[in-house]
């Protein structure tokens, strides 16, 4: 625990970690308690205020439009760009000077912006996409390694009031084609590769073959980032570096940014279901841009001496806001790195953290997991006193992981920020301050202004320590708008079930001081013997024990019980395996979780599948288990 803790206000149950007086007297949002009452009482009036904090071209009339929902509107008459927040407000102060952005290759090559100069290509790029006769409301796909030329892709999107759909660049052939396909997209932005382990990706051969079966967009524009040989088809594909040196472009440093109503969209990302065709979700202007920011702020206590690194990827909903826009509206300065963490070492991350004084740092369990299997020696080797504040996205971090992370990156002294949102809420729902009590596996209270319950079946609130459907009983400024193109599907997937409230397709409890933890999908539920399961506890169970890096669990029929679990287990390194640790595994479960866990078979594997995000896909075990169809693998890491 933390040095010098403060008294607690109220004796919170379990394990809890409370803020030192330095963190508290230090952090933006010192009484977050007070805030909590002052945005409960005044929705509308709280975010007036953080919406205040950012410039208008023109303000609001109505914060909050909630007359055709769910179709909520936000800041209604509103006119701005999230790039007059993300850009231009900076360069007009001395904050021209400052560095947005510090990017390091896998390959050890060094990029750094100011906003100045990230500015000056956005403004050249933005030019090259006009004169392609880009505009206002056109869409234009960026698939593209971690690199700073994304970004600049992006906000030169966004300068034009055009939408950007980002795909991961790793993705399928397939996948790729859909999403082309199904955004309509007039422009591809790409590379002629990516960095991965050592290895290239290459990018610009999997886009000529998705444009075979596609009505091809008119134009093609490829950085050349690995220098390979590319096939580049005249009258379509274009070198992004001749584009940005033509005389035109070269002596044209300035852009207007579009001016654009709060309800404009920004973006479309497509998120990748369990089941059927990918869900187009259209984020807009207005409320993305002050949620995200004020969340970032108050989460993450941000400051303007901070190096912030999120180690996410551009492609996902975490890169759109936490490594592209919300930092640039807050003025930051962050780190960005193509490759691997374990590349050439386990120790890269650290090197990085150590080189550029990284003091907030944002990653998520999967990849914490992953670095604990080499032991504490790799980062012992680095000095992470630059190391304020830590953060875990994407799935539940099991509590193992999370004393980990806090005792061997964070030196005890850190406090870890474990924020629940999703592609569809566009900022943190759930998440913590760093002046908060934490407790390993919870991310505390939903964030000001946010209104979250767990409900049963029939839709009534459950008792403490009781499982259920995760529920958002309010409006919030960054939510999706819509599916794009499909309207019914918006409403069918996240507002019929219960009528008003939006379903998160999360199963989560709440304890008896009223923090939320969040178990898992609704689908990544098991029931044995009538008892209900989340995979993500069992999971944390298993990884618990010493020999155990990582685990997967899945529900297999089983004539008497129903269901059983079967799970499939990474080992850390140097552990032998066999009969006596599959049995000492078992009664392990029982120990932690109950004889009801016991996993009928544990099969230990070297991998597990997974999203390039790094969410397991046990739906993808299951398959493989019973020998059935494995589905749409597009988004597997592997």
């Amino acid at each position: 625990m933390e040095e010098q803790q403060t008294s607690p206000p109220q004796t919170l149950h379990g394990e809890v970690y409370y803020p030192s007086a330095e963190t508290v007297t230090q952090a933006n949002i010192p009484d977050p308690e007070a805030v909590r009452c002052e945005a409960e009482a005044d929705l509308t009036g709280y975010w007036a205020r953080r919406a205040g904090e950012l410039e208008w071209y023109r303000k609001w009339d109505t914060v909050l439009d909630e007359s055709n929902p769910p179709f909520y509107k936000w800041f209604v008459g509103g006119k701005t760009n999230i790039v007059a927040n993300a850009l231009d407000r900076h360069v007009r102060t001395w904050r021209r000077n400052k560095l947005a952005l510090i990017w390091e290759g896998e390959k050890g090559d060094l990029k750094t912006y100011s906003y100045h100069a990230l500015n000056r290509e956005v403004c050249k790029f933005a030019n090259v996409l006009k004169s392609m006769g880009t505009g206002k409301g056109d869409r234009v796909t960026i698939y593209m390694p971690r690199i700073p030329e994304t970004v600049i892709a992006m906000l030169a999107t966004a300068k034009l009031g055009a939408i950007h759909s980002v795909v991961y660049g790793g993705f399928s052939v397939e996948a790729l084609h859909g999403r082309i396909e199904d955004s309509e997209s007039k422009v591809i932005v790409t590379a002629d590769g990516g960095y991965m382990n050592g290895k290239v990706v290459e990018l610009k051969k999997i886009v000529d073959e998705a444009l075979q079966r596609t009505a091809a967009p008119e134009n093609v524009v490829v950085v050349k980032h690995t220098g390979r040989e590319v096939n580049m088809e005249a009258g379509r594909d274009y070198w992004y570096h001749e584009l940005m040196n033509l005389p035109l472009t070269r002596n044209s440093m300035k852009c207007e940014t579009e001016v654009m109503d709060a309800e404009d969209p920004l973006f479309i990302l497509y998120t990748s279901g369990t089941t059927g065709k990918p869900k187009a979700v259209l984020h807009t202007h207005g409320g993305y841009q002050v949620g995200i920011y004020a969340t970032l702020k108050d989460v993450f206590d941000l400051k303007e001496e901070d190096r912030w690194w999120c180690t996410a990827d551009p492609g996902w909903i975490t890169g759109h806001s936490y490594i592209v826009y919300a930092p640039l509206i807050a003025g930051a300065t962050s780190v960005m790195y193509e490759g691997a963490p374990t590349y050439p070492f386990p120790d890269r991350w650290w090197t990085i953290i150590e080189k550029y004084g990284v003091s907030v740092f944002y990653s998520t369990p999967t990849a914490i997991r992953g670095l604990m299997r080499f032991g504490a020696s790799w980062p012992n080797r680095h000095d992470l006193s630059s190391l304020r504040i830590l953060g875990s996205v994407g799935e539940p971090i099991n509590p193992e992981a999370w004393r980990w992370f806090h005792k061997n990156i964070g030196k005890e002294r850190c406090p870890i920020m474990d924020t629940w949102w999703q592609t569809e809420t566009g900022m943190f729902m759930i998440a913590p301050t760093p002046a908060m009590p934490l407790k390993p596996g919870s991310g505390t209270k939903p964030y000001f202004g946010v209104q979250a319950d767990v409900l049963d079946e029939h839709g009534n609130s459950v008792k403490p320590g009781e499982e259920g459907f995760l529920v958002l009983k309010r409006p919030w400024p960054a939510m999706l708008r819509t599916i794009y193109k499909d309207p019914d599907r918006y409403m069918k997937t996240y507002w019929s079930k219960y009528p008003g409230l939006y379903l998160a397709g999360d199963s989560a409890r709440k304890d008896e001081d009223g923090y939320f933890w969040v178990i898992g999908r609704v689908d990544d539920v098991i029931k044995v013997s009538g008892y209900r399961l989340g995979t993500a506890e069992l999971e944390s169970a298993l990884v618990s024990h010493p020999a155990i890096a990582e685990a997967a669990v899945i529900g297999l029929p089983h004539e008497i019980k129903g269901v059983a679990i079967h799970a499939y287990v990474i080992t850390k390194a140097g552990v032998e395996t066999g009969e006596t640790l599959v049995e000492e595994l078992k009664r392990h479960m029982a120990h932690e979780v109950g004889p009801i866990a016991k996993p009928e078979k544990i099969e230990f594997v070297s991998s597990l599948p997974k999203t390039r995000s790094g969410k397991i896909m046990r739906r993808v075990l299951k398959a493989r288990a019973l020998g059935m169809a494995e589905g749409d693998l597009s988004t597997l890491e592997d």
